[in-house]
C-alpha cells in the first residue's frame, strides 16, 4: 500500500491514479482535495467515489485539460492533492486551548473557494492572535502551496482544524460558553456593537453565497461592515481582517 503510494506520486503533494487514491485513503493519508475527470465510467470509478463519500473527502469534477496540466503522467481520470500543513484534531486542540486560555477566539470558515483568500486569511488570523482556524472538510479550498504562500507562512504558526460538519464544531463550542458571531451583510447591526471581550468564534462566509443559513441559525449574533459608496461588500479576507481588528481593539482596551 505505501509502495503504491510512492510510486505514484509525481510532486510532494501530489497522488495521482485511481487505485493510488483509493490507497491512499485507507492508508489515512491526508487528503486535501481529488480532482475527478467528468463523465469518467467504470466501476473502479465509482469504488473511487464511494470512498471518497464515505470519508467525507473533498472533490470536484473537472475535464481532462485540467489533470493534463497538472501531470503528464497516466493520471486515470484522478488527482489527488495532499495538504501542505498537518490538520490538528479538533477535541485534544480545542481542549488544550480552553485550559490554557482565558479568552479564546477562534475562526470558522464556512466553503471558501478562493486558495489565496485563505491564505491571506490565515495570515490575519496569525496576526490578530487567533487561537484556532476551523475549516470544514467538504467545499473547502485546499490548504496547498498557494495558500501557504500567501499566508506568509502563517499556516505553519497556528492551528487549523478541518472537520465533517462545521455544525458539530459550533455545538461543542457553545457547549464551553464561547459566543458566535455571523459576519453577513444581512444583519441588522454593526460589528460595533458586537462585545468581543467574550470568548468568541467568528464565522466568515464563502464568496459568493456567504454563510449557509443552518449556521446562521446558530450564532448568537449576526453582525455586518458599515458600508459606503457603490460597491456593496469587500473581499472576504479583507472583511475578516476587520472583524479581527475589531476584536484586537476591543480586547486591547
Amino acid at each position: 500500500m505505501v509502495f503504491l503510494y510512492l510510486c505514484t506520486m509525481e510532486k510532494e503533494n501530489q497522488i495521482f491514479g485511481i487505485r493510488a487514491i483509493i490507497e491512499a485513503v485507507y492508508a489515512e493519508i491526508e487528503i486535501d482535495k481529488v480532482f475527478i475527470q467528468k463523465e469518467l465510467q467504470g466501476d473502479l470509478m465509482k469504488e473511487l467515489m464511494k470512498v471518497l463519500k464515505k470519508h467525507n473527502i473533498n472533490f470536484s469534477y473537472v475535464p481532462v485539460e485540467k489533470l493534463n496540466r497538472l501531470t503528464a503522467k497516466n493520471h486515470q481520470g484522478a488527482i489527488a492533492e495532499i495538504a501542505e500543513v498537518a490538520y490538528a484534531e479538533f477535541e485534544p486542540t480545542i481542549e488544550e486551548i480552553l485550559a490554557k486560555t482565558v479568552n479564546p477566539l477562534f475562526l470558522l470558515l464556512d466553503g471558501l473557494t478562493d486558495v489565496r483568500n485563505f491564505g491571506a486569511i490565515l495570515r490575519t488570523a496569525s496576526c490578530s492572535g487567533v487561537h484556532a482556524v476551523i475549516v470544514p472538510k467538504q467545499g473547502m479550498a485546499p490548504l496547498n502551496r498557494d495558500a501557504i504562500k500567501t499566508s506568509a507562512g502563517a499556516a505553519f504558526t497556528i492551528p487549523i482544524i478541518r472537520v465533517d460538519h462545521l455544525k458539530d464544531a459550533i455545538y461543542y463550542l457553545k457547549s464551553s460558553d464561547i459566543q458566535f458571531i455571523a459576519a453577513t451583510e444581512k444583519a441588522e447591526n454593526t460589528i460595533y456593537s458586537v462585545d468581543f471581550k467574550k470568548p468568541s468564534a467568528i464565522i466568515m462566509g464563502s464568496e459568493d453565497v456567504g454563510i449557509h443559513s443552518s449556521l446562521l441559525k446558530l450564532c448568537d449574533t449576526q453582525a455586518k461592515l458599515p458600508m459606503q459608496g457603490s460597491i456593496a461588500s469587500l473581499n472576504v479576507s479583507v472583511a475578516c481582517g476587520v472583524f479581527l481588528y475589531e476584536a484586537v481593539r476591543q480586547r486591547s482596551n
